[in-house]
């Protein structure tokens, strides 16, 4: 009999449809049936002698919430036989009268529940504790990981010990994955927790990579990729680090009729073992950004999440240096401008701050400066040793896209009609702060905010703290403007203060929106593990 080896997880639940992801010991028929009728069925497909399906559940009815089992070759798999666990639901974001949005990135695996934390609670762990004790408790209409799923470059102890039975570690790349087999180590280390799990196959999830899926400073500049490219391990890293957020993450975030129209898709599904195309497209990625697109964009009821790719779409050349390459520039644009008028509220989710505190993104504008060369060649030596040492690679490292992302906004803001609010959705910088832009020029009619939560479970050394802290304060702007100045750097086209945070700590945000109303909570987690807010507001802007 197949055995079920990871998920189930809800991935894209639109209309009457849903999607659920499994991986399965061996080849066989996946079926996901509901309590209400609602039912799909598929095959698996083979990727690097590992078996996958994604099922699309049909005939799901709005306003329903109907629980599911799992069935492999029609031997029932879910739910597994743990009272503790309530019924797993489908239920679809936008139909009721309001959309939680839960959001935040950077998590490493949680030990086992026997082993000691070292950087306190899980808050995906504590939000699905709080939802088993309460099954009937607000829960969020869809989960948003805004990137560092899984760290490729700093693996658990026991994860070193199960890399040290593969090969030597003392040979490069050491205690990192090095390929394929070792990232499905990673997904099973992160989703097989009982409690993370029970909550990715009741509330949709949907996700974006960031660095540490690949590697610390992934793209940060043509230099770093050059040198990178000169070990003997990179190659087969940064593929199968790829292929692995292929299947594990990116398939889940397409629409049923997303992944009709998608090649690689149908390529799998065509040959006996799929792992061939899915490496071409791993390599086309590496290869020419443009040719393979990320980046995503999914409505729930009023809501438009727009997800952008700010990792693997970069252009690093230095004389065209740009977060989004050009198609994916203007695609980015289309999916904002699309069907203006018909959703109240919008989300652009991006693993990286767009604004960051002043100090540091004066800090990126001015290396991003040196690194052109606008001091000369010592300098410019010097603003590449500083952009990889202090992760100098923001939107503000990237001074034009910066700046056409604020353009972006204000026009969309300036349309007839424009949405109530603008939110930019981020992580990666380890605290949370909510901060509101304005534009000197009168900007766009909306409030536009820029949401940081993370991490959702990492650490916070002190130096980390105390300088975030210090970012944020009038000195730290001085200081900034000086840095401005000897790197000839343009002002930016827009202000922003800091309207709440830091916050340090293992973390989540939730937006609640509610036809043209929005509300942010953010949560802290507690060493007692439970959920506790830390901050709750309503959008309202200036």
């Amino acid at each position: 009999m197949a055995e079920l080896r990871l998920g189930p997880l809800l991935r894209c639940t639109e209309g009457s449809s849903a999607t659920v992801w499994v991986e399965t010991g061996e080849p066989c028929t996946v079926e996901v049936r509901c309590s209400d009728g609602a039912a799909g069925t598929a095959p698996t497909f083979q990727v690097a002698g590992h078996h996958y399906a994604l099922v699309t559940v049909s005939g799901l009815r709005p306003d329903d919430s109907p629980s599911y089992e799992v069935f492999l070759d029609d031997s029932r798999v879910w739910p597994l036989s743990d009272p503790r666990f309530p019924p797993s639901v489908i239920r679809s974001p936008g139909t009721g009268d309001a959309v939680r949005v839960t959001f935040g990135s950077c998590r490493w695996a949680a030990p086992p529940a026997d082993g000691k934390d070292p950087v306190g609670p899980d808050a995906l762990d504590t939000l699905a504790a709080r939802l088993i004790a309460d099954p009937e408790a607000e829960r969020p209409d869809v989960l948003l990981l805004l990137g560092d799923q899984i760290y490729a470059d700093e693996t658990s102890a026991r994860t070193r010990r199960w890399l040290a039975g593969r090969r030597d570690l003392d040979k490069p790349p050491g205690g990192q994955v090095a390929d394929y087999e070792e990232y499905c180590h990673l997904y099973y280390e992160s989703w097989l927790d009982p409690e993370v799990r029970w909550l990715l196959s009741t509330v949709p999830s949907f996700m974006i990579f960031d660095d540490h899926d690949i590697v610390d400073d992934w793209n940060t500049s043509a230099a770093w990729l050059a040198d990178m490219r000169t070990t003997d391990w990179w190659q087969e890293r940064l593929v199968s680090g790829l292929m692995s957020y292929w299947v594990h993450q990116h398939l889940g975030n397409l629409a049923p009729a997303e992944l009709a129209k998608d090649p690689t898709w149908a390529a799998v599904h065509a040959e006996q073992d799929g792992t061939a195309a899915v490496r071409a497209l791993a390599e086309r990625a590496d290869a020419d950004s443009a040719s393979v697109r990320f980046s995503y964009r999914r409505d729930f009821g009023g809501v438009r999440v727009v997800m952008v790719d700010s990792r693997a779409a970069r252009v690093l050349a230095e004389d065209r240096r740009a977060m989004l390459d050009p198609g994916e520039d203007a695609w980015l644009r289309e999916q904002i401008q699309a069907d203006e008028g018909t959703y109240d509220h919008l989300l652009i989710g991006t693993s990286l701050p767009w604004l960051l505190p002043h100090l540091v993104h004066d800090t990126e504008g001015w290396d991003a400066a040196l690194c052109a060369g606008e001091r000369g060649e010592r300098w410019a030596r010097f603003g590449e040793w500083l952009r990889r040492a202090a992760d100098l690679e923001h939107w503000a490292a990237f001074p034009r896209s910066f700046a056409g992302l604020a353009d972006l906004i204000a026009e969309t803001g300036a349309a007839p009609a424009a949405p109530a609010t603008v939110c930019v959705l981020s992580g990666d910088v380890h605290h949370g702060y909510l901060a509101e832009a304005s534009w000197p020029s009168g900007g766009p009619r909306p409030p536009v905010f820029q949401l940081t939560c993370s991490p959702v479970h990492n650490s916070v050394p002190l130096m980390m703290r105390l300088g975030f802290r210090f970012g944020w304060s009038a000195p730290a702007r001085l200081l900034g403007r000086l840095l401005a100045r000897h790197g000839r750097s343009p002002r930016p086209p827009v202000t922003w203060r800091k309207q709440g945070g830091p916050w340090f700590g293992n973390q989540l945000m939730t937006l609640t929106l509610r036809g043209r109303s929005a509300r942010l909570r953010l949560e802290l987690t507690t060493p007692d593990a439970t959920l506790r807010t830390v901050h709750e507001s309503a959008l309202t802007g200036r």
